[in-house]
């Protein structure tokens, strides 16, 4: 009987036996995730914020900053052990001696919050207050304040005591939207930290404890109290003498705050666009939206090539250009009164012969960063400024026509296309010299159908024109009657081909470098032969002679040479300029945003002033 009972009792207690044991298992797996999760959250990335992008110029001077939150990361040896001793003296005596947590520190805060209404910060260790930064809340709940127990053992086991003190100081917040001791150094004092003194390290080190309460930009008196009680602890210490401590709380503290350098906007943002064309093609994004399928797949590629970049942008980049600061501010204030106060909008692109360099960009009247760049962005029809890149220069590479051979300036229609001369004068029996010289359509024509569209194409083809597309395939071409058009800088580009026949794509950007000096880019500048010097040769001369003779009469330079081709679109649309000197090739655009008429200004020139102004 009783043994039955027993059974009977076994057999009942096997569903309750079965529930402890699910759970038991339930909650071991609950314990090893959360362990391994732990583990995962220590092993993130150290920072997810973006670091500094600096643009230098051609000098070697910083001329425009990209950033939302100011850091300079600094090795810990990069930092002087003063500025050490302050944040361990104040902040954690024993960090050298813990393992992540101080359990004395702990209880003696339970004890103080336990006499309070309310749960508060206390017994926090360097490396419990780097976890709090970088993985949690300020949540103030013992669950939370559990969890940065378990997070700060980890980081301890993950790394050396040094490494965590010189992430903490790194990742501090120094108010104003300023993180580490370094850059908070470069943004109150705009001094390296190892050029500080004591007093001036205490006082920036007084601002983590309470960015709001000691921020001296609002709370100067504050900060520098709380710095003077930092250097009575540095006293206690015996890190300084009570004698230095008095000496550095009498010194003077005066702030010189760095403002955020945004000089050239309109070379600026063009430079960041160029940097992302640079990553496309070293990358391999380019080559793949090349041959992308769909509109779908080049989605794909787009949103993978942002991503890359933002990456990039998160490490911090030095971006080392060949900005002239003399040259774009020489630009900008003289082309601008030029254009007068009126919707008459111009751009224009600067390239150095010797380089093939972008030195200057002209954006547009009353620019701002980053809003419409009409040089590299203001894609135009080109008019007749087009005629030497698609007719003249692959007529003299590919015959034996020179500028004294004949062409005929009459009447003349391929198919239904039927262009007229200006003024729909009719000529006879013309040199092409002069032909070029007063830019007569139908001899243009000619000459392009004696070249032929394939081989005029295969020349073009050669530039940087980015927004020249398959229907343009036609004879319209000739004569600048593209569908999108062209902007001025890549105008500028494919003209530094008559400089030696020469050609490399402009470029603004020289390299560019990680944080830590390492160099991720550089602008190829191989060059490739596109024109026979006999061609250069010639196309030198018409350039030349349009300006002495043509439609280019008013342009003039002190350099011993200076060529140059005009344009100018139906209903007087747009005006042009391109051309060179011995020592820069530039080309003008001069319209408005939204295209009207300007036949009323013609005999004004400005293109040809703002021409000028760039060749200087």
């Amino acid at each position: 009987m009783n043994k039955a009972f027993g059974f009977l009792l076994i057999f009942l207690c096997i569903p309750i036996l079965w529930w402890i044991g699910d759970n038991i298992f339930t909650e071991m797996q609950i314990a090893t995730a959360h362990e391994e999760s732990i583990k995962d959250a220590i092993r993130l990335p150290e920072v997810q914020a973006q670091l500094p992008v600096t643009l230098i110029d051609k000098n070697g001077q910083t001329f425009s900053e990209e950033y939302v939150e100011w850091r300079q990361p600094l090795t810990l040896q990069e930092i002087p052990q003063i500025a050490q001793e302050i944040f361990i003296a104040s902040e954690d005596a024993d960090f050298f001696e813990h393992i992540g947590f101080d359990l004395s520190a702990i209880t003696r805060a339970v004890v103080a919050n336990s006499n309070s209404s309310s749960v508060s910060q206390g017994g926090s260790t360097i490396t419990q207050q780097l976890v709090r930064m970088r993985y949690l809340s300020e949540e103030k709940t013992y669950e939370r304040k559990l969890t940065e127990l378990f997070y700060a053992y980890e980081l301890e086991k993950e790394f050396d005591k040094e490494t965590i003190l010189a992430m903490y100081l790194n990742e501090s917040y120094f108010s104003n939207q300023v993180y580490g001791i370094g850059a908070a150094a470069t943004y109150y004092f705009q001094k390296p930290l190892q050029e500080l003194s004591v007093a001036e390290i205490a006082f920036i080190s007084a601002i983590p404890n309470n960015p709001s309460l000691y921020n001296p930009l609002k709370n100067f008196q504050d900060t520098k109290a709380r710095q003077e009680r930092l250097l009575d602890t540095l006293a206690k210490s015996d890190a300084i003498t009570q004698t230095e401590a008095t000496t550095y709380k009498a010194e003077t503290i005066t702030l010189n705050v760095k403002n955020k350098l945004q000089s050239h906007p309109m070379y600026s943002t063009y430079v960041l666009q160029e940097l992302r064309w640079l990553v496309s093609e070293k990358e391999g994004f380019a080559n793949r939206l090349a041959n992308a399928k769909s509109d779908e797949e080049k989605k794909t590629i787009i949103k993978q090539l942002d991503e890359r970049l933002n990456s990039l942008y998160q490490n911090g980049l030095t971006i080392h250009t060949a900005l002239d600061p003399d040259k774009q501010i020489h630009d900008e204030n003289r082309m601008t009164p030029i254009l007068g106060s009126g919707q008459l909008q111009a751009a224009g692109a600067v390239i150095d012969n010797a380089t093939r360099e972008i030195v200057s960009l002209y954006a547009g009247k009353n620019y701002a960063k980053f809003d419409f760049h009409r040089a590299y962005q203001g894609t135009r029809q080109p008019g007749s400024a087009f005629k030497p890149l698609a007719v003249y220069a692959p007529l003299f590479e590919t015959t034996t026509y020179t500028p004294d051979s004949t062409v005929s300036g009459r009447n003349y229609c391929i198919g239904s296309f039927c262009p007229q001369n200006y003024g729909g004068f009719v000529y006879g029996d013309v040199s092409i010299r002069t032909a070029f010289r007063h830019s007569y359509n139908t001899s243009a024509v000619r000459l392009f159908n004696t070249v032929g569209l394939d081989t005029a194409f295969s020349y073009l083809e050669r530039f940087n024109f980015r927004s020249i597309v398959e229907k343009d395939r036609n004879y319209a071409t000739s004569l600048g009657g593209l569908t999108y058009g062209v902007t001025a800088l890549e105008l500028a580009d494919a003209y530094t081909s008559f400089i030696d026949g020469s050609y490399v794509p402009a470029h603004s950007i020289r390299k560019v470098t990680a944080s830590d000096g390492t160099e991720l880019y550089n602008t190829d500048t191989a060059r490739e032969q596109i024109w026979s010097p006999k061609t250069v040769k010639h196309m030198r001369s018409l350039l030349a002679d349009v300006v002495a003779n043509g439609t280019g009469q008013g342009v003039y330079s002190k350099s011993n040479y200076v060529g140059a081709k005009t344009g100018t679109t139906n209903d007087y649309r747009d005006y042009w300029l391109a051309g060179l000197n011995d020592e820069y090739t530039s080309a003008v655009w001069i319209g408005y945003d939204k295209p009207q008429s300007m036949q009323n200004l013609e005999a004004y020139k400005i293109h040809h002033k703002l021409f000028n102004v760039l060749l200087e």
